[in-house]
This record gives structure tokens, sequence and C-alpha cells, in this order.
């Protein structure tokens, strides 16, 4: 690849919602405050609560779900594209291939007359020379009959 190339495959695949922006803190204060929701939960007896405990223990996974789903999203996209190009390809390869044989009957016929004018030129030729030799001859016995009658 070059500089380019490998610059433009770089920001395609590169997705920065896959970094770890927050370090193992505020992983360890989310853990704290989904344990400190799940007791409260549990004390009060609160299903609301514990869905917020759940929630907020899940929601460090939100952003790379989100990334995911959007990365999968774009590559059925890309999917998607690929196939239309493909099929315009194939389409376009099979016309090409069609007019290719064509042309080449074309050509075979255009060939074949060519061959069929040359032969009848031969032969007009030939016919030519002859009748060029029959009148010549004319001319000789024409020559004669005027002297045999002088």
């Amino acid at each position: 690849l070059s500089g380019d190339d490998a610059h433009d495959l770089f920001t395609r695949t590169f997705n920065p919602a896959l970094v770890q922006k927050s370090s193992a803190v505020s992983s360890r204060q989310r853990e704290e405050a989904s344990k400190l929701l799940s007791d409260l939960a549990r004390k009060h007896n609160s299903p609301r609560l514990a869905t917020l405990a759940y929630k907020v223990k899940l929601d460090a996974f939100e952003r790379v779900k989100k990334a995911i789903d959007d990365m999968i999203a774009q590559l059925l996209k890309e999917k998607a594209d690929e196939i239309k190009h493909r099929d315009f390809c194939t389409g376009e390869f099979n016309t090409n291939q069609i007019q290719t044989e064509r042309k080449e009957r074309e050509k075979g016929d255009y060939v074949a007359k060519m061959e069929d004018l040359e032969m009848s030129i031969k032969e007009l030729g030939h016919a030519i020379e002859g009748l060029k030799g029959e009148i010549a001859e004319m001319q000789v016995q024409m020559t004669r009959a005027g002297e045999d009658r002088e």
C-alpha cells in the first residue's frame, strides 16, 4: 500500500469509539454505583432501582455496542454496493461478449464477401483478357479481309 492508500484504509477501518478513553477508576466507580443501587433495590424491594443498577453496570458497553452496530451497518452497505457493482460488471461483461461475437460474425461475413469479390475480379480479369484476345484476332481477320478485297 502506498502512503495515501494506507491512510485511507486506516481512516475507513479505525473507529475512535473503540479506543479506551477513561481509566479503570471510572470503571471501578461505575461498579461501586451499580453495587450501591443493587443493594438499595434489594433493601427496598424496588425493581426500578434494580433495572437502574443493571443499566449503570452495562452503560460502559453501550458505546461499544453502538460502534459495533455502526460498523455492521457500514459493512452491510459496502456489501450491497459491492454486489450492485459486481452485477453491473457482470452485465457489462455479458453485453461486451455478445457484441464481440456479433462483430466476429460480421467480420466473417465480410471476409467471405471479400473473397467472393476477389474471385469475381479474377474471373472477370480472365474474361477480359480472353475478350481482348478475341478482339485482336478479329482485328487481324478484318485487316486480312480488307487486304483480300483489295
